[in-house]
């Protein structure tokens, strides 16, 4: 770096230059147990891994006092099930979560509005007790139960498909009620 012209520099040092290192360093590999390497598992229950997802719990702080609760949902609740929707979200798409991924994850489950009865009375005992730090399995059952192109869809289009198809929606949250935890696909 330059320095500025008031500085005294001394007459005998010898400006520096850029020099190689002596040799090329071996390639890294994932070797040890707990590297995955560039390939990460996937399947059932796995999770989905990405930048930043802790993130996600301060933009929940943006819908409080927003959310639409029936009577016996715990706010608590909705929070932990449609954060996990939105980690999966914003993982999909390699990147941090933003607001975009809870409104997401809160209209697709209908807490932002006015939800059909059938999805409310299918979310209530989906969403029971999804806080709790020991239930990850009814949690991870919530995420695996949307599909990818539902997960891939912008909000509004969410808030749409809520709107016009609330059939489908029922019976994603009705595989995930499932004691198989199944997956819907059509």
């Amino acid at each position: 770096m330059a320095a500025p012209d008031y500085v005294p520099t001394p007459t005998d040092d010898k400006p520096r230059v850029y020099t190689s290192p002596p040799r090329r360093p071996d390639p890294w590999l994932a070797d040890r147990p707990a590297e995955l390497g560039a390939e990460q598992p996937s399947g059932p229950r796995f999770g989905n891994p990405g930048p930043d997802l802790g993130y996600a719990l301060r933009l929940a702080r943006h819908f409080e006092g927003k959310l639409v609760l029936a009577r016996g949902e715990s706010h608590d609740d909705a929070v932990a099930g449609c954060l996990a929707v939105a980690m999966r979200r914003s993982s999909t798409f390699g990147r941090a979560p933003v607001i975009h991924d809870l409104t997401h994850a809160f209209t697709l489950w209908g807490f932002l509005g006015e939800a059909p009865p059938e999805l409310v009375e299918v979310r209530r005992e989906l969403f029971a007790a999804v806080a709790n730090p020991h239930h990850y399995m009814e949690r991870r059952a919530i995420v695996d139960a949307v599909p990818d192109d539902v997960i891939r869809m912008t909000p509004d289009q969410v808030g749409e498909w809520v709107r016009v198809d609330p059939a489908r929606v029922v019976a994603m949250a009705r595989a995930a009620d499932a004691p198989d935890h199944g997956v819907v696909t059509d």
